[in-house]
């Protein structure tokens, strides 16, 4: 499992020209899922996450979490993560999970998420979307399961 973790003042997700999640604060995940992923996956992923401390203190350092600021997420799967660009100039999908488990485990995902007391807001799975965000800091990380 790899997620795209960016830090946001705000974030949203638009389908068909209707929003359908939108958060101020916090996190904007993009969520990949490949075939090998499982249930122990995603939950070490959503405890990673949300105590991940990437959010200043008073003395502008990186020591609070998601759960100290009272974060919400926006989170939005995102197959292309496991697009593989290494031959030829079409990527390869071969490693994204089928569209049955993915939605499975990322519906799982942000149930574990919602679990540990965040506000989770999502796109819609398997839909074309598009996703705004200002992205504070900037602050971007790719956190993986394996």
């Amino acid at each position: 499992m790899r997620v795209v973790v960016q830090r946001t003042k705000e974030a949203s997700v638009t389908v068909n020209e209707e929003v359908v999640g939108k958060i101020d604060y916090g996190f904007m995940l993009l969520v990949g899922i490949t075939h090998e992923d499982t249930e122990e996956d995603v939950a070490f992923l959503a405890d990673k996450i949300v105590h991940l401390r990437v959010f200043e203190d008073k003395n502008e350092k990186m020591n609070l979490s998601l759960l100290d600021v009272k974060g919400q997420i926006l989170s939005v799967s995102q197959f292309t993560l496991y697009g593989d660009c290494r031959k030829g100039r079409r990527p390869n999908f071969m490693t994204a999970a089928k569209p049955d488990y993915a939605k499975y485990l990322y519906d799982l995902f942000n149930e574990k998420l919602r679990e540990k007391g965040v506000t989770v807001e999502t796109g819609i799975f398997g839909e074309m979307m598009d996703v705004q965000l200002l992205n504070h800091g900037p602050v971007t990380l790719i956190v993986e399961s394996k």
